[in-house]
């Protein structure tokens, strides 16, 4: 098959594309600079936020394969901070990476797989697209807005033959909590004082989070698999039992509970 990752230079993208190679799909990925290669990637050099190199990579790998049989949405960045010192232009950029590169990528892909008539496309979410997390309300609205395009596209691609899967993961031990950008100053400090505390506690869970490869198997087993479902939460239990509690509890219960388990 022939499988498209974006932002396959570290983290879960990375693992995504060398176990994919590895199962022998032809895999291409996009990165932003150059980075080591790996073995049996072909690298299609291309920003989200810039529809010219995305329209130019997605055109070099048409006429390279002149087919794609799995587009996996893995580009992204988080911003950590109260939504109240947020500027606009951080909450933009959350938005314009996580959701709106999707958006520019699936324009190119959804009329090639709508006219093969078949096709998966397999988007990266988070379980924080199922609950919004204090002090991460930005990259929660990004995967909110994820979660419900995933949807709709899903309901209208139904009769096509393209499927499309959401994955829901937890935390992972990747770089994301380095390069995650936060929001820090005197001001927040005197009118958020737990934000620091909750932070510090979400860093180390996501330090000892599930290792990328583990995601790698499970995307490398949605893609062989002849029925997937239309989504997938893969997350530790504890994580991925939240999920199923929120739909399970009044609204104001499990409010309560992250209330108390964020120490706010």
């Amino acid at each position: 098959m022939v499988i498209l990752i974006t932002g396959v230079s570290s983290g879960l993208g990375k693992e995504m594309a060398t176990r994919l190679a590895k199962d022998g799909h032809k895999v291409y990925g996009t990165v932003r600079r150059v980075v080591p290669p790996i073995e049996g990637v072909t690298y299609l050099y291309a920003d989200v936020l810039d529809d010219g190199a995305i329209k130019h990579a997605f055109k070099k790998l048409m006429q390279e394969e002149g087919r794609i049989d799995v587009f996996i949405n893995n580009a992204g960045i988080g911003i950590a901070g109260p939504l109240e010192f947020c500027s606009v232009p951080d909450v933009q950029r959350q938005m314009d990476v996580n959701f709106m590169g999707m958006v520019r990528w699936l324009s190119h892909v959804i009329p090639v797989m709508r006219k093969q008539g078949s096709g998966r496309i397999i988007c990266i979410s988070s379980i924080a697209g199922r609950m919004g997390l204090p002090f991460q309300g930005a990259y929660s609205a990004s995967k909110f807005a994820t979660t419900g395009y995933c949807e709709a596209l899903r309901l209208e691609l139904r009769s096509s033959g393209v499927r499309v899967i959401l994955i829901e993961p937890g935390d992972f031990a990747t770089s994301f909590v380095v390069n995650r950008s936060s929001v820090h100053s005197d001001a927040i400090a005197a009118a958020y004082p737990s934000y620091d505390h909750s932070m510090d506690e979400v860093e180390q869970s996501e330090y000892h989070g599930l290792k990328p490869v583990y995601l790698a198997e499970k995307i490398s087993e949605i893609v062989h698999k002849k029925n997937p479902s239309n989504r997938y939460v893969v997350a530790t239990f504890t994580q991925a039992i939240s999920v199923y509690i929120k739909r399970l509890l009044p609204e104001r219960v499990f409010s309560w509970i992250l209330y108390k388990y964020f120490e706010l």
